[in-house]
């Protein structure tokens, strides 16, 4: 069943009940999610063959689900990005029925209203790309339009307007990396290159409009299809295909400001895996999910403070899944959509990690 299933997860018992279908939610995966602080924001994604245009608000207080307006909506699109800018979402880019686009349009859940966004000085069409918000900008960098960038370009939603990147010192083209906004730094890691897996990346201050190396010494392997974290003071990365596109389940944890890297533990570590989603708790990452040759619905919790790992029960969990989407909302991970052996599915659920833990991870 392409609709699949999905769960709420009691700490307290340590398992999986049943949940239903999120309501009006249109199956898909490579959507896009953003978190507002009460709500989860759903837009875009791939049902079967259709680009989708439209998404829905998710209120997990309340446990209800109000769909977008469509008006003025960007084209339908998947393997876009999504940024959250405190008031507003801007969604950017991607892959849809007309083609790879350069366009995008910016959300606002107050009004429910859309406004595209101009595409005088915007980059190149482009998906499979990566965007963080720096706290007045969305910057764009990398991906794909059948060959691959290693340009992007910021937008200023006050006024609407485009300003280039420098090149100098840019990292080597490359789409499917990560990136992590630091809060003064946009770093860009791993990835596939033009004949190779990646495992270098650059340091990008949208302030200065300058790129920093990072060292490779101690990095993790090569990989793409990975994901990456920012813990407050490290990138942390993980899983993955490498050079031979098997998945791994290993990582790294780099700390910008000695340039150094250290490595995770693999010891009880989930199995190695790519298209799956990772959280930052404020205390732990959490994985779940993705695909090692099959679906998963499973993954583990990794704590900083000791470098050790510890699963996710997997007993009445939701159905097995990749190209979904989770954010944290201080609470709990809410996780929706993607790939499951059926197809795409429409199903959201909470992950609620033991309070225990993190009181005792707090330094």
């Amino acid at each position: 069943d392409g609709a699949g299933s999905g769960g709420r997860y009691n700490p307290a018992a340590n398992n999986w009940a049943a949940e239903g279908t999120s309501g009006s939610a249109q199956a898909r995966a490579s959507h896009t999610a953003i978190w507002t602080g009460s709500e989860m924001i759903i837009w875009g994604g791939l049902d079967g063959a259709s680009s989708l245009n439209h998404g829905f608000r998710y209120n997990p207080a309340a446990n209800t689900m109000a769909a977008l307006s469509t008006a003025n909506a960007p084209a339908g699109r998947q393997t876009h990005t999504a940024v959250w800018t405190g008031t507003k979402m801007i969604v950017w880019g991607g892959s849809g029925s007309s083609g790879v686009l350069n366009t995008g349009g910016v959300y606002d859940p107050v009004a429910n209203l859309w406004v595209a966004t101009t595409t005088n000085g915007a980059p190149a069409a482009r998906y499979e790309h990566t965007a963080v918000w720096t706290g007045s900008q969305m910057v764009i960098w990398g991906g794909s339009n059948g060959g691959f960038f290693n340009d992007g370009a910021r937008f200023t939603p006050t006024t609407d307007t485009w300003a280039s990147m420098a090149s100098s010192g840019a990292p080597s083209i490359r789409t499917r990396h990560t990136a992590v906004w630091t809060g003064s730094e946009m770093i860009v890691w791993g990835g596939l290159g033009a004949s190779s897996r990646l495992n270098n990346g650059a340091r990008y201050n949208p302030a200065a409009n300058t790129w920093l190396p990072m060292t490779t010494i101690g990095a993790p392997a090569s990989r793409w299809l990975h994901t990456a974290v920012w813990t407050g003071s490290e990138m942390v990365v993980w899983a993955g295909l490498n050079n031979a596109n098997v998945p791994i389940n290993t990582g790294g944890a780099y700390i910008p400001g000695t340039n150094t890297w250290s490595q995770i533990s693999t010891n009880d570590a989930p199995v190695g895996r790519s298209s799956h989603t990772a959280i930052w708790t404020g205390s732990e990452m959490i994985i779940w999910g993705g695909n090692n040759g099959s679906n998963l619905n499973d993954g583990g919790r990794w704590n900083l403070i000791l470098n050790s790992w510890s699963p996710i029960k997997t007993v009445d969990a939701p159905v097995g899944r990749s190209s979904h989407s989770a954010v944290w909302t201080d609470a709990a991970m809410l996780v929706f959509g993607g790939n499951t052996q059926g197809g795409a599915t429409n199903t959201i659920f909470a992950y609620v990690p033991p309070r225990g833990l993190y009181l005792y991870m707090k330094p």
